[in-house]
Formats: structure tokens, sequence, C-alpha cells
């Protein structure tokens, strides 16, 4: 084979996938336009909340996986994978968002919280926070925010870490005007 066959041999290969293939190059235009909308959004809301220059990084390589993700399982079916192969990939992955959003006990959850904490004007580092849970509660300052967890550091200098999918579920009180005794039960009302 000479130079001048291989060339036509890909321009024949080019015009007969010529749809596709701009389909996949709006797929890529795609991605870095929502990389581009996304990263700043992310940056703007770790620059409220005072936490650390990681917790953005990790927030926006988790966007980028995730856009990612959905851009490869869309240019699968443009490119005309089996479609069987593409049903699974795509109901493990509605699965596997189901239980990061659902399910309480899931490590996906604990991301997800993250993602919603770390953007939350509320949520700021130094604030001095009081989670109940029941009858009893926490107090502390948010020291960090990690993937799974939330460190807060009590008046004591004692560190507890709070899962974040519980931080969700729990009725928090920011900034509370009187503070307690850090861990403990709540103090009974007693009615007259």
């Amino acid at each position: 084979m000479n130079f001048v066959t291989l060339t036509n041999d890909f321009l024949g290969w080019v015009l007969d996938h010529g749809f596709r293939l701009l389909v996949t190059l709006a797929v890529f235009v795609a991605y870095l336009v929502l990389d581009r909308i996304n990263t700043p959004k992310i940056e703007e809301g770790v620059d409220q909340s005072r936490f650390k220059e990681g917790s953005a990084n990790k927030a926006i390589q988790l966007a980028r996986a995730i856009t990612g993700m959905f851009g490869v399982l869309f240019l699968f079916l443009i490119w005309g994978l089996d479609f069987s192969s593409v049903f699974i990939f795509a109901s493990t992955t509605i699965t596997l968002l189901g239980v990061a959003l659902f399910a309480s006990w899931s490590l996906l959850s604990n991301v997800t919280a993250y993602f919603i904490l770390l953007l939350q004007p509320s949520f700021r580092r130094g604030h001095y926070i009081r989670i109940i849970d029941t009858d009893n509660y926490v107090e502390g300052y948010i020291a960090e925010l990690n993937l799974f967890s939330m460190k807060l550091v009590t008046e004591n200098r004692e560190v507890i870490v709070y899962p974040n999918n519980l931080l969700l579920g729990r009725p928090i009180v920011v900034n509370p005007k009187n503070r307690l005794s850090e861990i403990g039960k709540l103090p009974s009302s007693k009615e007259s």
C-alpha cells in the first residue's frame, strides 16, 4: 500500500462517518463548555465557604469525571456500541446515582452530601454549629470538610468527625446564641 491509497481510504472513512465525527466533536466542545461554566461556580462556592483549596480541586475533578462519564456514554451510543452493553452501563450509572442520593449507608451519599455542603453558604469554616439528633447533640467549630466527613473542633480542642450524609439528615443550628457542653443530651424544658 502506498500513501495515496491510505489517504483515499482515510478520506472515504471520514466521509462515511462524517455525522458521527461531527457529533463527537460537538460532545467534546460541550464538555469543555460545561467545564468552563462549572469550574468557576465550584471555586466561587468554595471561596465563600472558606474551606481549603484542596476542597475545590476534589470537587472540580469529581464534576469533570461525572460529566466525562455521561459524554462517553453518549459517544458509545453514537458510534454504535452494542446497545445491551450501553444499557447495562446506563442502568448501573443510574443505580449508583440513586444510591448516592438516597442511601444513607452509602459512601457515595457522603460524596453527594460533600457537594451540597461545599456549596451551602451556611456551612463555612469557622462557623459554630449544633447538630441535633433526637435528644442528643454535638457542637463545635467547622474546621474541615472532606469527601466523607466534616471535622468539628470543640471549645476544649476535641476533634469530632461527623459523616456528611448524616449532616444533611439532621437539624442543625448555625451559630447558636447559647452554647451547651459540646456533646450530650439536650436539656429538657420543664413546663409549669
